[in-house]
């Protein structure tokens, strides 16, 4: 009995209407292997009309039938994946316009051709993704708008699922570009406004700029030379790789400071109190190309139209000199013997001050000329005037500039007064006090200057310097002649595509104030 039961199971079946021995009207047929049930309508034998073909596994098929294929519109449900699809069908293909949800969220609705995504449609992937526009064979091709989770939105080219072509890309912290597309990376030429300023527009390379700054560069060489309380300016540039201007780059945010550098003490030699006082300097040492560490110092950027600092203010000529790069030779005319020695190679105390010859006067600066000996040349002259009596705080630090065509230009600049307590000053101080200096030197064993009375003129102004240095200690708020450091920094925020430009340095001499001339104060008395 069992063994009948088995064979009217596993046996095809019909149960329906019937007309001349066939199938047709409503019936229900149980294909051979089982695994396939169809409920509907038929008409001459076929399954044709309305109808549900219904497998062992829970899928299932609901819909049109035409001669014995699923045509028309339906549905049908996957039970293994839970994939269900709602739609067109043809030869029993997705086929036409229809909606498919998948078990992992994603979702597509639109053109469908022979199974695969083909044509226009919505697709919102399991991340939550969305794209609208052209398929073929399932992928994204041809014109299409996608909306990424973490807030980016591109519009533009596709090809195989891969950004080509032109595009627009909307990022999600408000940069935008546009141009060329290639492998999803921006390629040829493009226009990137960075949500922090900076519009880079040129040719790109697999998502990075061919023209972009690479470097900061400080104009006028390694080392600057400027007056005592004279107002500065400094210019920089970006530049390539390969040391071009980054012309096509604007916006990008720079910030000057100047630093000052710190005497190179040794352990077994220096007395106590200045190791102390190494110890007491909290400020985080910054190293410098130029082979010794530095500390800030304070720099603010001079203010005009105040009457009572004109009214006050001696009049300076002011001088920018663009030097020549690394250290001072032993004859330079800069140099005052035994004063100061300058460069990134020197050995000498960093604030011991000088004035260059060739300022002295009119006669030295003619003889320098025919000696041929000059070392380095006046650019500039201009900002008559001293800004004297600023308090610490009255004076905020110069404004960062942004680039404009791969170039900036800081002006107006002055080095402030020190902190009160300036430890490297205190510092510098107590090292002059512990060095012995020879006495009874014989003229003809000073390095670097010639038996000439213009020499000797040189050397008692230089003596003089340092004489007052020495009775009056130097007042713990001025500024000091001597040797600076000057630091361009990149702080962009946030940084143009995650990098940082490395900052540029340069030497900074500063050379004691131009005294007024009698013919000067004559030409003001007589104006009044």
């Amino acid at each position: 009995m069992a063994a009948v039961k088995k064979q009217i199971r596993n046996s095809r079946y019909y149960v329906g209407e019937v007309n001349n021995l066939t199938r047709n009207g409503f019936g229900v047929y149980v294909y051979p292997n089982s695994f396939f049930r169809y409920e509907g309508e038929w008409t001459k034998g076929e399954k044709h009309g309305h109808g549900k073909l219904l497998m062992k596994d829970g899928s299932y098929y609901e819909g049109e039938f035409a001669r014995g294929e699923i045509e028309g519109n339906g549905s049908r449900f996957w039970a293994k994946t839970g994939v269900s699809y709602s739609g067109q069908f043809s030869g029993g293909e997705l086929h036409g316009y229809g909606v498919m949800q998948k078990g992992n969220g994603e979702r597509y609705e639109g053109e469908f051709s022979y199974g695969l995504r083909d044509g226009n449609g919505f697709l919102v992937d399991k991340d939550g993704q969305t794209y609208e526009g052209s398929f073929y064979q399932n992928k994204r091709h041809g014109e299409g708008q996608m909306h990424y989770r973490n807030g980016d939105q591109y519009e533009g080219g596709w090809l195989l699922d891969q950004q080509q072509g032109h595009g627009v890309m909307r990022f999600g912290d408000g940069s935008v570009y546009e141009g060329q597309w290639r492998n999803n990376l921006f390629n040829g030429q493009g226009t990137m406004i960075h949500c922090s300023g900076i519009i880079y527009e040129g040719v790109w390379t697999n998502g990075r700029p061919l023209g972009g700054a690479s470097k900061v560069v400080i104009e006028g060489g390694d080392v600057l030379e400027v007056f005592q309380e004279t107002p500065f300016c400094v210019e920089v540039q970006l530049q390539t790789e390969v040391g071009e201007k980054a012309t096509g780059e604007n916006g990008r945010v720079l910030q000057i400071s100047t630093a000052i550098r710190l005497c190179g003490l040794s352990l077994s030699t220096t007395p106590a109190s200045l190791l102390k006082m190494m110890e007491d300097i909290k400020e985080t040492t910054i190293p410098t190309p130029f082979g010794f560490q530095v500390v800030s110092y304070p720099l603010m950027e001079r203010a005009f139209g105040s009457q009572v600092f004109i009214d006050t203010a001696a009049p300076l000529a002011v001088a920018v000199v663009a030097a020549k790069s690394g250290s001072a030779q032993a004859d330079s005319p800069l140099l005052l013997e035994g004063e100061w020695e300058s460069g990134s190679g020197s050995d000498g105390l960093p604030l011991m001050g000088g004035t260059p010859s060739y300022l002295d006067g009119k006669e030295a600066s003619g003889e320098q000329n025919q000696s041929g000996e000059g070392e380095s040349t006046i650019i500039t002259e201009f900002f008559s005037g001293l800004f004297a009596g600023q308090e610490e705080d009255s004076t905020p630090p110069p404004a960062n500039q942004r680039v404009l065509e791969g170039q900036a230009k800081f002006q107006n600049l002055l080095l402030a007064p020190p902190p009160h307590d300036f430890i490297p000053y205190q510092l510098m101080d107590e090292l002059k006090r512990n060095i012995k200096k020879p006495s009874n030197r014989a003229p003809t064993d000073r390095p670097g200057l010639s038996q000439d009375k213009n020499s000797e003129r040189r050397s008692s102004t230089g003596s003089c310097f340092t004489s007052n240095i020495k009775k009056s200690s130097i007042d713990s708020r001025s500024v000091r002649p001597g040797e600076y450091v000057i630091m361009v920094k990149d702080v962009t925020n946030p940084p143009f595509q995650g990098q940082t430009l490395p900052p540029a340095f340069a030497l900074l001499r500063l050379f004691p104030a131009k005294t007024k001339s009698k013919n000067s104060q004559t030409d003001k008395t007589q104006s009044k």
